[in-house]
């Protein structure tokens, strides 16, 4: 489903969305016509590259060229995302109108709005962080999913850190396209996760009234860090927050995965991997006040958590039952992690392997 297509879900005006966003965004650093093809031309060639590397280190099987690999700019990628919200949101969008029912054409019209400019404001937000990201979502036929490289990001990147621009662009390319490989090397992932945001639009409470005078107080715990939690998570109800906890397990376990395929491939093939994965590191400690703000909003720092108890947890996983034996987790979904295990690794050798 495109955001600007004739099924796209109505309650949000997503051609404001994107404008906002893109506006929001910027176009990243300045580089000449040579540097950008010289850029997207080495990003193209990393995820090809990286493929083989990947399959070699995790021994996942997955098919070529299954999933096409997209290097973006900054309004690119807002717009393939307000694609992404579109597919993900409808169902939700529909049980809403299905409860509240149709509202008039002026109330439509100013709520779509509203909703367009506070997801634009997100996605603009977002766009200049993201470096790369695989989409098990997108659908096409003949295609599973899609791999979305941001090209002025990682260029901006490379140059704040002083990175080797070769060795930085291939190492991000063998996190992302890790991501590839766990969703087409394992088919049932995608309807897993799918089948689990099912399920929290199915528990979702859909009368906005019965929780609003809470929603001051939770919003400022969450900012004071009295709280965990984002805004992803402030109206979720306990159904809702137990497929939260599997989701994050799931979630830690695929980009903790991807952070060690990436160092452990890259000293074969990236000179300076320590140097950046350092360099990177420290990086993403060093936000300001209002992007730190920001990503407590939106649970960027619980994403930061799940990169390193996830890299925790297969690293441990691999030590003691080696690489085929945490393959296991690929098996069934029966055999993901939950969280409590993400942090007690022993738990989850025992349950699959005991």
């Amino acid at each position: 489903m495109s955001a600007d297509g004739p099924n796209r879900p109505g309650m949000v005006d997503w051609d404001l969305a994107v404008r906002v966003g893109s506006r929001l965004v910027g176009e990243g650093p300045q580089v000449s016509r040579t540097e950008a093809v010289e850029a997207v031309e080495e990003l193209r060639a990393g995820a090809e590259r990286s493929s083989p590397l990947v399959r070699e280190f995790t021994g996942l099987e997955a098919s070529e060229r299954t999933a096409p690999v997209l290097v973006v700019d900054r309004p690119g990628w807002v717009q393939a995302n307000a694609d992404g919200f579109a597919t993900v949101i409808a169902p939700l969008i529909d049980k809403l109108q299905e409860k509240k029912g149709t509202p008039g054409p002026l109330t439509e019209a100013i709520g779509s709005r509203i909703t367009g400019v506070e997801l634009g404001a997100m996605l603009g937000f977002l766009g200049s962080k993201v470096l790369g990201q695989f989409d098990p979502f997108h659908e096409k036929p003949g295609e599973q999913g899609r791999l979305l490289l941001v090209a002025p990001n990682i260029v901006h990147v490379e140059r704040e850190l002083h990175a080797d621009p070769h060795d930085f662009r291939l190492w991000v390319c063998l996190h992302e396209e890790t991501h590839r490989v766990q969703f087409t090397a394992v088919p049932w992932m995608t309807d897993h996760l799918r089948s689990e945001m099912s399920s929290i639009v199915g528990a979702v409470q859909t009368d906005p009234s019965e929780l609003l005078g809470d929603a001051v107080r939770k919003i400022g715990d969450i900012l004071s860090g009295k709280a965990e939690g984002s805004l992803l998570e402030l109206f979720s109800g306990p159904e809702q927050r137990a497929v939260i906890e599997r989701v994050t397990g799931v979630m830690s376990l695929l980009e903790g995965h991807a952070d060690v395929v990436m160092d452990g491939v890259g000293p074969e093939v990236i000179p300076s991997v320590a140097e950046i994965r350092r360099k990177f590191t420290q990086r993403r400690k060093g936000v300001g006040g209002l992007d730190r703000l920001l990503r407590r909003l939106l649970g960027l720092d619980q994403k930061m958590a799940q990169y390193r108890d996830g890299a925790v947890f297969v690293r441990a996983a691999v030590d003691k039952v080696g690489m085929e034996g945490f393959n296991a987790v690929w098996a069934e979904p029966a055999n993901l992690p939950t969280k409590q295990e993400i942090l007690d690794p022993a738990l989850w050798i025992a349950r699959v392997h005991g």
